[in-house]
């Protein structure tokens, strides 16, 4: 044990890592692992099985959130807690999430064998739902955990095939009522998040370590627009009123309005597109899109928005069509507690690793963990910031540094003062 913390079986974890990414419902090396499908519920099964060996005590709530404890010698305190995803995106890779689960497993079995006895029980976290391929909306787990959502709105979730999370819910064995879902007050002291960092600063810089200090908060948006239809060789150009151009317009929009907000931090992408009725000979009458939007602060983020609605108004009356505009969710960003940040940073300097702080645009469970306890993310680099794709990776040195360092992290908060 070196530095005075634990070694992590780096062989061992990377051979989790593999072993899980091959329960997938695509063709290795692509990992898609949609919200109680098959290959999410094996997924799970393979999970609690590590942690029951690793002598940890398994509950699963009315969502499908996993909770493994190590109990502490103060059981009825606030546990620490750390964890992430594993459920992944239709063409993902085998990162994404995984890491936070399997090293933060890892952490927990390193200070096992370093003979470690948490006064504060440590607690993993296997979040539901992080992705929002299933129901359209992200880290729904997390979300239910802080009770950051209604949950009439969660009743009315369908899928693509009109399937309610309920429905979805009876067919994993899921049967507690949801309102049990939300975590009472002063649950955890603490959360800590492993994550790749889905961008490419870490790499660049050579700096093995990030400690994020503020999570963008995202929102999203749902935008209809109606024309009118026609035969395409029998409607003059000057008179048609076509969706699919005036949602082309829009897009373009969308993309300068994240420019002018007068933050580097904005990003905005119109990444789901329908086109009705998506005929080459019809005039479209319909289009959908939908828009994500984020920012690490509200005023740039609200400012962006502002300029894509001008830019709406003026579209719909230039081209006769209607736009409607529905809110999907927007949440406001959240700030890496400073304590925890400034543990995970004495940690990383102990192990004789190099940190910086940073921000993370993309979202995770964290910022819903952050309403409920003080929180902070580990990023640890991955090859070219790619996340999402099959290419997705991460060395395995660095997987274990993370680990390292969540496990000295997930240590010391156990000891931080009842």
């Amino acid at each position: 044990m070196s530095a005075g913390l634990p070694e992590v079986d780096s062989a061992l974890l990377q051979k989790r890592i593999q072993e899980l990414s091959l329960l997938t419902e695509a063709t290795p090396p692509v990992v898609t692992r949609v919200l109680f499908s098959d290959a999410d519920l094996h997924g799970r099964d393979y999970l609690r099985r590590l942690c029951e060996d690793a002598g940890l005590s398994v509950r699963v709530d009315a969502v499908g959130n996993m909770f493994a404890r190590w109990k502490g010698s103060a059981p009825d305190a606030p546990a620490v807690a750390t964890g992430s995803h594993t459920d992944a995106i239709p063409n993902a890779g085998k990162f994404d999430g995984v890491v936070g689960v399997l090293g933060g497993l890892a952490a927990i079995e390193a200070l096992q064998e370093a003979g470690f006895k948490p006064m504060r029980s440590i607690e993993l976290v296997v979040f539901t739902a992080e992705e929002p391929t299933r129901f359209g909306i992200g880290c729904l787990g997390s979300r239910m955990l802080a009770g950051a959502i209604p949950l009439e709105k969660v009743r009315a979730l369908r899928d693509a095939e009109g399937a309610t999370l309920d429905d979805l819910r009876e067919r994993a064995g899921l049967k507690a009522p949801l309102e049990s879902v939300a975590l009472p007050e002063n649950f955890y002291s603490a959360f800590v998040e492993l994550h790749i960092e889905q961008g490419p600063l870490l790499e660049r810089e050579h700096i093995p370590i990030g400690i994020v200090q503020a999570i963008a908060g995202p929102s999203a948006y749902r935008v209809r627009i109606t024309g009118e239809g026609g035969h395409a060789g029998a409607v003059l150009m000057r008179g048609r009123r076509d969706a699919s151009l005036a949602a082309s317009e829009l897009a373009l929009a969308v993309e300068q309005a994240a420019l002018d907000s007068g933050s580097p931090d904005t990003v905005a992408t119109t990444g789901k597109w329908e086109i009705f009725p998506n005929a080459i000979n019809s005039v479209p009458c319909g289009a959908t899109l939908e828009i994500d939007l984020r920012d690490i602060t509200l005023e740039t983020r609200d400012r962006a928005l502002m300029l894509m609605r001008q830019a709406s108004d003026s579209i719909a009356s230039r081209r006769a069509v209607k736009i409607a505009w529905e809110e999907i969710n927007a949440d406001p960003p959240a700030d890496g507690d400073p304590r925890t940040m400034g543990i995970t940073e004495d940690v990383a300097l102990k192990l004789d690793l190099a940190s910086t702080r940073m921000v993370s645009r993309a979202y995770h469970d964290s910022l819903f963990m952050a309403r409920i306890c003080p929180t902070t993310m580990i990023f640890i680099p991955c090859r070219n910031g790619y996340s999402h794709r099959p290419e997705e990776y991460s060395d395995p040195a660095h997987i274990a540094a993370g680990a390292r360092v969540l496990a000295g992290t997930l240590a010391r908060l156990s000891y931080e003062p009842l």
